[in-house]
């Protein structure tokens, strides 16, 4: 069989189908309309900051170089044979980007009698799986090369619980698990892929070398459940063996059972509880502080993400103690350790009472 071609985001955009004002059918509309992250990243390739990224990287014209449109525009790395006549690089990350290319599926995707699992077998991708839809944000959501960083490029974190709750929701909230399971999916996805990124490197940048760390870091300290296994003491001279458990980790929480999801809210407590109580680790004076500002960068983050699960910010202060922390980490150079301890510190008294008893 020919490798399926790409439609375009037009071939799903018709009233009937999924641009439509119905809550079952304005995914597209949605998209078009309010997802500017992917709807429109091919503009960002138009403007003058990119305009001069380009120029310090001498890549030519941004919308033409395969090191920007890889992620901005994908349908400008697809082979023209494989792209239909509707199917253009300006969409930017569209329908078929995430979902896989609809030649061999889209006629068929709505029939009544078609189970999810009868269109994944006919080319569209699972992004019911948290695996599955972990490895599809993760390639443009993370790693970026040095250069391009150094050029001026933001930096990009992965965070797949908490950009899937910003992004414009176009699929049913009810698909979802508990976010525990989707942010350390997410984490033990980005792990590896950072994991990747250092081992291709001759010389690893510090900054790609105290962000893992920090991960590595986070992971240890949070996957406290007898159910989910412990996150093993990494090594960088041992990058591969890193990337090979953390994928294997992240697909062995995709598949747990119903009965074990039944215990999500106990795990979120448990790990936020662990977490919120890890001040020590800020003021112990071996771990430079640049470590430190990537411990403090990924756990607010955390907190945010696993608090949030469990209805742990319902109080006021439990809310200002997690705001100051945010604001204690947002600027990497004038991180403080202690104060982000002495903070962490009230925030556990804010939330300790209603994790212990929950």
């Amino acid at each position: 069989m020919t490798q399926p071609k790409f439609l375009g985001s037009q071939t799903c955009s018709s009233s009937s189908c999924h641009g439509g004002a119905g809550e079952k059918s304005k995914q597209y509309t949605i998209w078009s309309t309010h997802d500017f992250h992917h709807a429109r990243p091919y503009a960002t390739l138009e403007t003058a900051r990119s305009e001069r990224l380009a120029e310090v990287l001498k890549i030519g014209n941004a919308t033409q170089s395969a090191r920007c449109t890889v992620c901005h525009a994908p349908f400008a790395t697809v082979p023209a044979e494989r792209l239909g006549h509707d199917a253009a690089a300006t969409e930017g990350v569209s329908c078929e980007s995430c979902h896989g290319p609809a030649e061999h599926w889209i006629r068929s995707h709505t029939r009544p009698d078609y189970t999810h699992a009868d269109r994944v077998a006919s080319g569209m991708r699972d992004m019911r799986s948290l695996y599955v839809r972990a490895n599809t944000c993760v390639a443009c959501h993370e790693n970026i090369d040095p250069d391009i960083r150094a050029a001026g490029h933001p930096e990009l974190i992965f965070e797949l619980d908490g950009q899937s709750a910003t992004m414009p929701r176009h699929w049913s909230k009810e698909t979802d698990p508990s976010p525990i399971y989707i942010w350390q999916i997410g984490q033990l996805v980005t792990l590896r892929e950072m994991s990747w990124k250092l081992s291709q490197e001759k010389m690893p940048p510090e900054d790609l070398r105290n962000r893992w760390n920090g991960l590595v870091w986070l992971l240890q300290t949070s996957m406290l459940s007898e159910n989910v296994r412990t996150v093993p003491e990494f090594h960088p001279a041992n990058l591969q063996k890193t990337q090979n458990e953390a994928d294997e980790m992240a697909r062995d929480l995709a598949n747990i059972s119903e009965e074990e999801k039944a215990n999500a809210p106990e795990w979120s407590r448990k790990a936020l509880l662990k977490l919120a109580a890890s001040s020590a680790a800020f003021q112990d004076k071996s771990v430079p502080a640049k470590v430190q500002a990537r411990r403090a960068e990924v756990l607010v983050l955390a907190l945010d993400r696993l608090g949030g699960g469990i209805n742990a910010y319902t109080n006021s202060a439990a809310n200002q103690a997690l705001n100051k922390l945010f604001a204690d980490a947002q600027s990497l150079p004038d991180f403080n350790p202690n104060q982000f301890a002495n903070d962490l510190n009230t925030f556990h008294s804010s939330v300790a009472g209603f994790l212990e008893t929950k």
